[in-house]
């Protein structure tokens, strides 16, 4: 089925239209940078604009019949901030949720806990993914407080949620087995906050508080790769109780670019100094996607095996999506910008109704990254249950599906 046959909204193709405010719009202590296209003509000569209605991206379509309409904004940017492709509001705000955790991974690196610890990069990129609690992710954890002589006991994720495997959750409760706050799919990021306190001699006990110095060090972290300061971010509380933070979409975008090609900054740039360490929480989970998230129907690790050493996929709660596209990723000439050069990109997604059972973030993430390049056939056909999620009724049976409808141009063609 078709979303055109089922009559879906027209306006699904249509970019948000121009007004609003800049870059950083509602958030205090937004970078003041802007692309370049953007800052040399008016507002009204953008493609995009702020405060205005998200266009429709997804359609949940039963029976002919459009159930649902998942709005949302996208954007594609280079590592100087030049938006490359938009479609909706780039400028609206979003919590990072755990998109954050390869930025936030960054201090333990500069720290030395690489060294000190002796982490693999299989216990590097788990503390920067979202387990899925199985057992391979229980295992990678344990070793790391045993070498670091911390209890897991320690741990203040909960365990609410956890596992997110269904299958290792369906075993735990046959054994009557519940679950600990290891198996929660933030045990990863909270580990690397309790090496952080072990490496400073900084009490283990409510690590969690915004006023504890590791969630100084996280935040001030944060707020060099997003090229501002910890005192002028929005913080608020994640789902797992330690901070999170709002930034503008573009900003996250950029961020994920900076995360494909750490190198790629200029030598007078701020964030230059964060790029040795960034590099590493970029390789190691490119090598250990199964670390990210899990090894059973989870997105960020099947796009990065989709296409092995290419992407980063780092989704957070609430329908967004973060994916770093490495150098030289496309196989298609459809390259950044539709300029022909193949430079990292950062591309970042925010459904607006937090992603409807995250079908409308699959749907939207696998044909964003399709648009822009990044997948090939085969990497198309290997994602193809993520890329129109489909309903079964109790027998099994295909009743519903997601069909992701949109276009998302250059920024180039549209200006022309």
């Amino acid at each position: 089925m078709s979303p055109s046959s089922a009559g879906p909204d027209p306006k699904n193709k249509l970019l948000a239209q121009p007004g609003g405010s800049g870059p950083g719009h509602g958030r205090t202590g937004a970078s003041s940078s802007a692309p370049a296209h953007a800052r040399s003509g008016s507002a009204a000569a953008r493609p995009w604009g702020s405060g205005r209605v998200p266009p429709v991206l997804v359609h949940e379509i039963r029976g002919g019949v459009v159930e649902s309409r998942h709005r949302g904004s996208i954007v594609e940017v280079d590592v100087d901030g030049t938006v490359r492709r938009v479609l909706g509001d780039p400028d609206v705000i979003v919590n990072l949720r755990s998109s954050v955790k390869p930025f936030g991974l960054v201090a333990l690196v500069e720290a030395g806990g690489i060294e000190t610890f002796e982490l693999s990069p299989a216990e590097l990129a788990i503390m920067a993914g979202s387990h899925s609690g199985e057992d391979l992710h229980v295992r990678t954890l344990q070793a790391v407080f045993r070498r670091s002589g911390i209890s897991q006991l320690m741990l203040g994720c909960g365990a609410a949620g956890a596992p997110l495997d269904a299958l290792t959750a369906s075993r735990l409760a046959r054994y009557g087995e519940s679950p600990g706050p290891i198996r929660h799919m933030c045990s990863g990021q909270h580990t690397s906050l309790l090496l952080l306190c072990r490496i400073n001699g900084w009490p283990l006990e409510e690590y969690w508080r915004p006023d504890h110095p590791v969630q100084r060090l996280y935040s001030e972290t944060v707020a060099r790769v997003f090229c501002t300061s910890a005192a002028l971010l929005s913080i608020s509380t994640d789902a797992c109780g330690v901070p999170t933070y709002g930034f503008p979409l573009r900003e996250v975008a950029q961020a994920f670019a900076f995360l494909a090609d750490p190198a790629a900054v200029r030598s007078t740039d701020s964030r230059r100094s964060l790029a040795p360490a960034l590099t590493r929480v970029r390789d190691a989970m490119l090598a250990c996607p199964e670390m990210v998230a899990g090894t059973r129907d989870r997105l960020d690790t099947s796009i990065m095996k989709a296409v092995p050493g290419l992407a980063v996929s780092k989704g957070g709660a609430e329908g967004l999506s973060g994916f770093a596209i490495l150098t030289g990723a496309r196989p298609t000439r459809e390259r950044t910008g539709g300029d022909g050069s193949s430079r990292a990109t950062g591309v970042a997604i925010k459904i607006e109704d937090g992603g409807g059972f995250d079908r409308a973030r699959s749907a939207a993430s696998v044909e964003t990254l399709r648009q822009v390049g990044l997948l090939d056939p085969a990497a198309l056909r290997a994602l193809a249950r993520y890329h129109r999620p489909v309903g079964l009724d109790p027998r099994g049976q295909p009743a519903s599906e997601a069909v992701a409808d949109f276009q998302l141009a250059p920024v180039s063609e549209l200006l022309e």
